[in-house]
């Protein structure tokens, strides 16, 4: 029986927005060894005199990721920034409640920005509105951004921050509906605060990009209201509203779980309606986007997820060190194919997190760093999706799936960057059996050639990459992909991620 066929039209002119350079954006947080023996480790042959792994940095950097939020995530609704700057001999340890652990604040805000510029990414910063609040964030800010002769400045400066950091994005908090969040909120309570927040860190400075609080998640009973009641509260003051999805496969259910983009793509526009029904109730012309800041597979039913308890307090546990497979990297491919397509809306994106903890790079502590299968579909779409965003609509078969119903077996997304003259075609198949061939159509770009295509594949799609063998699931170039007439064909394989690149 011959493979169903999928047929993908690409048109210069469908323009969706353009790539938004941020979409490519990671995470790092106090949690497990992201920090400590992850991006930092002054043990390691590779560290740096600030004690960062060289090698790390040149895979973040190889990854092709352009901001990273900071320092939390959970972490940082208990974090005293304070803490983490000056004499390294004079910082405090103190209990990270957010994941039972012990924070020995060796790592601070001056690190991460020295840290930041090494990797050629831009900080997005967090601040704490869970157990602190308006005068702490002005107070960061200040210490980060301040030109003038203020204490906060100078003390940046003596501690060898002689420019200003410059941090254009800050988090007004994080995930302040989770009853998991030290000092978690009403959505009034929160809308207030951030408000209030905002307000007083625009005084300061009126150009800032603040992202408000999200609900943490559509499974959430706060979810929807929420964002309603937060967004009422502080709309004049923000520009964007946070969001945030995991996901994994349970119960043996791959279908759902290759289907998972179908709930990312749902997940957005309803947090879209929302943000808009704000907008016309309170008569603005302004529209809030969304920052997806925190998105990837996560395995959280796992034991890998589960925290230390009682009187176990550790430095850098082994806390969500998940093994990601070839299936995973193929979802994840297909989340960022969705977060492309809603670029319109979709200005930044973090994936959570970059090192070690739920992570494309992992390391071993004054060892081996290895890329895991999701580093692939990550770098390779973060260095063909340039210029504009275009709209496509695959017509495929579909596939039955127990979560999100009937789901189209092929999923696309096209890129063309009009200077430049050469463009991308994103391509998964999430069928958990059944190849297709793809059939192209380039034609309204005129007279094209193929420059490279790719295929990420594993006959078993529980194949991982390992410190022993890190390539065993990796992209592979394609000698087979046929263009006449300016239509592109090739054959799929089931639980695929591909590329194809092309140029006029």
């Amino acid at each position: 029986m011959s493979a169903p066929t999928a047929r993908l039209t690409v048109d210069p002119a469908l323009i969706v927005s353009p790539v938004r350079p941020r979409t490519f954006g990671s995470f790092v947080e106090h949690l497990g060894r992201c920090v400590y023996t992850g991006i930092h480790d002054p043990a390691h042959p590779s560290a740096d005199a600030d004690g960062f792994r060289q090698d790390v940095i040149d895979l973040v950097r190889e990854m092709g990721v352009t901001a990273v939020r900071y320092p939390g995530g959970n972490f940082v609704s208990g974090y005293r920034w304070e803490d983490g700057v000056g004499p390294k001999e004079d910082r405090p340890a103190r209990l990270d409640l957010a994941w039972h652990s012990l924070e020995p604040n060796q790592v601070g805000t001056d690190e991460f920005m020295r840290w930041a510029a090494k990797a050629g990414v831009e900080p997005m910063m967090a601040v704490n509105l869970g157990t602190r609040g308006v005068l702490e964030a002005v107070d960061l800010l200040d210490y980060c951004n301040g030109t003038a002769p203020t204490a906060l400045a100078d003390q940046r400066r003596a501690n060898g921050g002689e420019q200003p950091y410059n941090v254009r994005m800050w988090c007004l908090g994080n995930e302040m509906d989770g009853p998991w969040q030290t000092g978690h909120k009403t959505a009034h309570e929160y809308g207030r605060i951030a408000a209030e927040a905002a307000r007083a860190m625009r005084q300061v400075d009126p150009d800032l990009e603040l992202v408000a609080c999200g609900s943490s998640g559509p499974l959430m009973d706060t979810f929807g209201e929420w964002e309603r009641q937060v967004l009422t509260e502080c709309y004049d003051q923000v520009d964007y509203i946070s969001i945030h999805r995991y996901y994994e496969e349970t119960d043996g259910d791959l279908a759902s779980f290759l289907g998972s983009a179908a709930d990312m793509d749902a997940f957005i526009d309803d947090v879209v309606a929302t943000a808009d029904s704000v907008r016309a109730a309170l008569k603005k012309e302004k529209r809030i986007q969304l920052s997806f800041d925190e998105w990837n597979v996560w395995y959280a039913s796992r034991a890998e997820s589960i925290v230390p308890s009682g009187d176990d307090w550790p430095v850098a546990p082994t806390l969500l060190e998940d093994k990601y497979n070839a299936a995973d990297a193929v979802v994840v491919a297909n989340l960022l194919i969705s977060l492309l397509r809603h670029s319109d809306r979709v200005h930044a994106a973090c994936q959570a997190q970059l090192v070690n903890v739920i992570a494309p790079i992992m390391t071993e502590p004054g060892g081996r760093v290895w890329k895991q299968t999701i580093f692939h579909p990550f770098a390779q779409i973060a260095a063909l999706a340039k210029g504009d965003v275009l709209d496509i609509r695959p017509q495929s078969v579909t596939f039955p799936t127990k979560q999100h119903g009937d789901v189209t077996a092929v999923d696309a997304v096209a890129t063309w960057d009009e200077a430049a003259g050469t463009g991308s075609v994103l391509v998964v198949n999430r069928h958990p059996e059944q190849a297709s061939e793809l059939s192209v159509d380039l034609s309204r770009f005129g007279d094209v050639r193929i420059t490279a295509a790719t295929t990420l594949h594993a006959d078993d799609p529980y194949a991982r990459n390992s410190a022993d063998d890190p390539d065993r699931v990796v992209p592979v170039g394609r000698d087979d992909v046929k263009l006449v007439d300016g239509v592109v064909s090739l054959e799929l394989p089931a639980v695929s991620f591909s590329t194809i690149a092309f140029s006029r």
